[in-house]
């Protein structure tokens, strides 16, 4: 697999991977708190298998000390440095709650938010944005009832798929995970 790059603007050092070059774009922002590589096989088999051009977003090493605002800011520098125009930005767990306020905030960087477990946020979704829900059944820190509620908010806009697995699904379930977001970003 790729090795990871840590990108310092302003002395922050903010670790990615960047693999493939395929012309669907997907940013993923990690959850906090998890190996850098917690996503690793996921965006692996889309960049290599799929033929997906992948970003994916780690944590700054001083990440207890970042606002939440601060770690969006960190995810949209590194989206800058890399140069990906027109992408599905998501996340695993709170990497998809920054997500969504990247995509909130700059609605015109993305063509669709990708939600890997969807935590209880009060951050709001940019509107005319398709959504992308992929839940573990199983998952006990974001639990299904969350993405339900959400896609409840914006059902004419929003998919949810499901994944047997807790909420480190995407890890335990690498490939599946990946396919489930192949079939449906690819659909274009």
């Amino acid at each position: 697999m790729t090795d990871t790059q840590i990108f310092e603007p302003d002395g922050r050092a903010i670790p990615f991977v960047d693999e493939g070059d395929g012309p669907v774009k997907l940013v993923l922002i990690q959850e906090h708190g998890l190996a850098a590589d917690v996503l690793g096989v996921v965006a692996h088999y889309l960049a290599e298998e799929a033929g997906f051009h992948v970003l994916r977003i780690g944590h700054r090493a001083d990440a207890a000390g970042a606002s939440f605002e601060e770690r969006v800011e960190d995810a949209l520098a590194v989206i800058d440095h890399v140069g990906l125009q027109d992408t599905w930005i998501g996340g695993h767990g709170f990497g998809g709650t920054v997500a969504r306020a990247l995509v909130a905030a700059h609605p015109d960087r993305a063509n669709g938010l990708l939600l890997l477990g969807v935590e209880e946020a009060d951050v709001e979704i940019a509107p005319a944005i398709p959504v992308l829900i992929v839940q573990g059944t199983d998952d006990d820190v974001n639990p299904p009832v969350n993405a339900e509620h959400l896609h409840s908010t914006i059902p004419d806009r929003s998919s949810i798929k499901t994944i047997g697995g807790d909420h480190l699904f995407p890890m335990h379930h690498p490939i599946e995970t990946a396919v489930v977001i192949e079939e449906y970003l690819d659909w274009d």
